[in-house]
C-alpha cells in the first residue's frame, strides 16, 4: 500500500453510530442495539472451522452472474473470505466499504478479496454498482456456504418489523422465506486450500474484524 492510513473499523463505526442517531428514529436504532447485544449474548462457538482446517470448497454466482469457484480463485493466490448480512445493514456497508479501500493492498499481499451474503445476485449486484466495488460479490442464497463456515441464525421477526417500517424491504433482497443469515466472520485461505485465519467478533452485528488484523494475517501468510 502507498501511504494511505489503515482504515479502523472502531473509529468508522463512531462516525456510523453519529450519522445512524441522525437517520433513524431513536425508538427504531434502539430496538437494533438491543438486538445486537441479544445476538452477541445468545450466539457462541460461531465458526465452523478453524486454522488448519481444509477450505469448504464452493461455487457461486457473482453480482454479475458468472460462477466463481473457491478452487479457480485460489489457483490465482490466497483468498481473504468475508460473509456479510446484506446490502442494507450499514455495518456490513462500512466494513465492506474499508476493505475495498485497502484492496490494493490485499492484492499487493497475494491475494483476492471474497464477500458472500445470502442476497440475490441481483441484490448483491445492486450494491456492488452503488458502492463501485472491485472483488467479488457472491449470492449464497439460502446460506448452504455460510453454513460450513459460520453460524447462521434467523433474523428475528421484530427486528424485520422495524427494517420494513423504515422503508427496507427484508425479504425482498433474499431469495427464500427463511429470514436466516450468517454471522459476520472472516478467512484467510492459502493457496493449498487450508484456512490460515478464521475470525468472528461474535453475533452481535455491530462488531467487526479490523483490517488491520486481516492484512497482517496476509503478512503472516506466505504460503
Amino acid at each position: 500500500m502507498k501511504t494511505e492510513v489503515i482504515p479502523s473499523y472502531k473509529e468508522g463505526l463512531d462516525q456510523l453510530r453519529g450519522n445512524l442517531k441522525q437517520m433513524l428514529p431513536p425508538a427504531a436504532l434502539a430496538s437494533f442495539d438491543a438486538y445486537g447485544q441479544k445476538l452477541g449474548a445468545s450466539l457462541s462457538n460461531i465458526l465452523k472451522v478453524k486454522v488448519g482446517d481444509l477450505a469448504p470448497s464452493f461455487a457461486l454466482s457473482n453480482h454479475l452472474g458468472q460462477t466463481v469457484s473457491l478452487s479457480d480463485m485460489l489457483k490465482r493466490g490466497k483468498v481473504v473470505l468475508v460473509f456479510y448480512r446484506g446490502s442494507w445493514c450499514p455495518y456490513c456497508n462500512l466494513q465492506l466499504n474499508q476493505l475495498q479501500s485497502v484492496l490494493d493492498e490485499i492484492e499487493r499481499l497475494g491475494a483476492n478479496l471474497i464477500a458472500i451474503s445470502p442476497q440475490t445476485p441481483d441484490a448483491s449486484l445492486s450494491m456492488a454498482e452503488k458502492n463501485n466495488f472491485k472483488f467479488e460479490v457472491l449470492s449464497d442464497v439460502g446460506n448452504a456456504v455460510a453454513g460450513k463456515y459460520t453460524t447462521v441464525y434467523r433474523h428475528d421477526d421484530a427486528a424485520t418489523a422495524v427494517l420494513n417500517s423504515l422503508g427496507i424491504d427484508f425479504n425482498n433482497h433474499y431469495g427464500d422465506d427463511s429470514s436466516e443469515l450468517p454471522v459476520p466472520a472472516v478467512f484467510v485461505i492459502h493457496r493449498g486450500g487450508t484456512i490460515a485465519y478464521a475470525q468472528s467478533e461474535g453475533g452481535d452485528f455491530r462488531n467487526r474484524v479490523e483490517i488491520a488484523e486481516i492484512l497482517s494475517a496476509l503478512k503472516l501468510e506466505r504460503h
